[in-house]
Formats: C-alpha cells, structure tokens, sequence
C-alpha cells in the first residue's frame, strides 16, 4: 500500500506554488508529461484525427518531449539550483507565474488548435529567452563565471527552436529536423555536465559506507569535446561512419565512468539506482548509435534509450530528489511508493529499446506497454509529490 501521506505533521497550510521555480515547473512537467504520452499514444496507435497547428504528429511528439517536457524540468531546476550556487534570489511571485504560463500556452495552443505557427514560435521562444534571462541575471550579479557553460547552452537551445520553427514555416529547409536534433544532443550535453557534478556526489553523501569515487579528468573533457563533434556529423555534415566511430569512442568513456561511479551499496537506496541506471540507459544509447550504423538497428532504439531510458528516467529521479530536499523533507526517506514509479519508468525504457531486439514482430506492442508505464509512473510521481510542490516546506523555511 502506498504512503502518501505528509510525513511531518507540522506542515503550514496554503499555497506555495510560486515561491520557487522547482514548484510550478515540476509540477508543470508532471501532469504536461501524462498528457503528452496519451495523446502521442492516440496519435501514433489509433490514429486520432488531431490537426496540431498542421504540425506532423511526429514532430510534435519529438519536440514536446524535448522542447515541453525536458525543458520544463531544466526551468524548475535552474532557477532553484542558481539560488544556491550563487545565494541570489530567482523569480518568485508574479514574475514566476507569467513565466510558467508562456510555457503552459506555448503547450496548450497545438493541442487545441488556436492561434498561427508565428505565434507559437513567438511564445515558445519568449519562454526560453525569458527562463536564461532569469537564470543569467544571479550569476552575472555575483560574476559566478563556473556557470557560464550553462548559459551558453541555454542559448543554443533557443538558436535550435528558432531553427526548428523556422524549418516549420518554410524559411530553412530541414530546420524542424535540425532544430530537434540539436536540442536533444544540447540537453545531452547539459545532462553529462550537470551528471558529472551531482551523481557522484549524491552517492557518496546516500551510502552508509565511506567512499570517494573517481572523475577522471581527462574523461570529462574527452567526452564534451567529442558531443559537438557527434552533433556536427549528425545533424548538420552528416557522417554516417564517424557518427559510428564517435558513439563507440562514448560509449567506452562512459562505460568507464558508471565503472568509476560504481559501489554496491547504491542498490539499497533508490534515489540513488535511479540516477545510475538512467545513466547506464544513455550510455547504451551510444552503443546502439554505432549499432544502428554498422549493424542496421533500428535508430529510434538509440534515441529512446538516450530519451525515455535516460532523460525520462533521470529527470524522474531528479525532480523527486529536488522536491524531497526543497521541500524541507529527509532526501534519504522518499515515500514508500516512490520507488515503483522508478521501476515503471526503467520497465518502459526496457520496453521501448530492449524488446523490439527480442521480438521485433511485436514492435507496435512494445511501444505500447512503454507508452502506457510511462503515463503511470509519471501520474504515480504526480500523486506522491503535486501534495507537496503546492504546500509549504514542512520546516518552515521560504522556498
């Protein structure tokens, strides 16, 4: 039996919802997450005549994920963890709220058809030019130069949904592909350097047992230097045969890092599992790149072992550790029930990338059984934590 009941009764009544970025965003992905997948399960499965601004259904899929959901997360994040890199306050109040609703429109308007391309371009972009604008402004305040990395990507991003929209109203031919792409390879990046600084740490402080796990150097600056090039032969020069050889190059640094990373006691905790078999999911995913190349795998294999394996199962377990700790709760007592949405979401992954390979005949089946745990485990994740993104800290303590 679920618990999902508060754990401290000392809880303060009302609504917090916009006290901090994490709160509305997160919230925001969840339910825009459920959403999202029924309807792509609709569209792809049984044909549902949606007309989406006349965008193609798999673009729509392909960008929402990234572009909505992934994005969202990335928001709720940054705007909380540069409050504590750098001891400035981010938006709050009003300010928050207008930034989340250009979000939530720039969502709404293809699923109900309302409005023109060049408004939702307008708006979609507005939303990320407006989220670096209130990411940048404390770290340019207190000249925290470290974080610099994260603008830039920041930028890139709206530079990739500028391109993508413009590839949608005919101004640069194959934009909505390169658009796309450039993003997921963008938001890849960002996970591997954000990864790099947090994973180890948080199973170093999650384990009863004292540890000091290894980051290479020269692996890190190996493996972002080789993500450009991945995205260059890719997406814009393609190269089907470096884009083979630089994924099995990942593949191995990667491998080394999980091996680094690596203590049996993780598997006790599950806020820690969850971050270190994500990140085994977007390490296959370079083994399935080159696979796709040399051995004729199916590409969309790799791109969701690096999507619903990696990103999903990742921003899962980081939102709900965000949540616990910035809601004045024990990160190592995440609610009982917790776990389960963690396993639906790596059964999903599985179901997605690794059965297909079993049983290629039952592809349509695979998809969906991967369709539908995703939508139960992200409403799982809803059920434990919209109680606690909308009310106060359990503490005390403004947040």
């Amino acid at each position: 039996m679920l618990n999902i009941s508060e754990p401290n009764p000392a809880i303060q009544p009302g609504n917090a919802l916009w006290q901090l970025g994490f709160r509305p965003f997160f919230t925001g992905a969840g339910i825009f997450s459920v959403i999202a997948m029924i309807i792509w399960s609709g569209l792809y499965l049984l044909d549902w005549p949606m007309p989406l601004l006349n965008i193609d259904p798999t673009l729509w899929h392909a960008h929402e994920m990234l572009f909505g959901y992934t994005l969202a997360v990335i928001a709720g994040f940054l705007l909380t963890a540069v409050k504590n890199w750098t001891g400035q306050q981010t938006i709050t109040g009003a300010k928050l709220a207008a930034l989340f609703s250009i979000w939530a429109i720039a969502r709404l308007l293809p699923l109900l058809n309302i409005g023109t391309l060049e408004l939702l371009a307008l708006l979609d972009c507005l939303f990320l030019l407006s989220t670096g604008v209130a990411v940048a402004a404390p770290i340019i305040k207190v000249k925290q130069k470290a974080q610099i990395g994260v603008l830039v990507i920041l930028f890139l991003m709206l530079i990739a949904n500028l391109v993508y929209y413009a590839g949608l109203l005919g101004l640069i031919e194959n934009g909505d592909r390169i658009g796309i792409y450039s993003c997921f390879y963008l938001v890849l990046t960002l996970i591997f350097v954000m990864g790099r600084r947090v994973i180890p740490f948080f199973i170093e402080k999650g384990i009863k047992e004292r540890t000091n796990l290894t980051n290479r150097k020269w692996l890190d600056i190996s493996s972002l230097v080789l993500m450009p090039a991945l995205w260059f032969t890719d997406v814009v020069y393609i190269q089907a045969e470096i884009v083979g050889a630089l994924a099995v190059v990942l593949f191995v640094l990667h491998s080394i890092r999980l091996y680094d990373w690596h203590t049996s006691a993780l598997w006790k905790a599950p806020m820690l599992w969850v971050l270190y078999l994500a990140y085994s999911f977007l390490t296959l995913g370079f083994a399935l790149k080159a696979a796709s190349i040399w051995l004729g795998v199916s590409p969309f294999l790799s791109l969701h072992a690096f999507t619903v394996g990696g990103i999903g199962t990742l921003t899962l377990g980081m939102m709900s550790r965000v949540s616990l700790g910035h809601t004045g709760r024990n990160v190592q007592e995440p609610p009982r029930g917790l776990w389960i949405a963690f396993a639906l979401l790596l059964v999903s992954a599985f179901s997605r990338v690794i059965l297909p390979l079993i049983l290629p005949t039952q592809y349509s089946m695979w998809i969906a059984i991967s369709q539908a745990l995703w939508i139960v485990g992200f409403g799982l994740f809803l059920i434990l934590f919209a109680p606690m993104l909308f009310r106060p800290r359990i503490d005390g303590q403004p947040g």
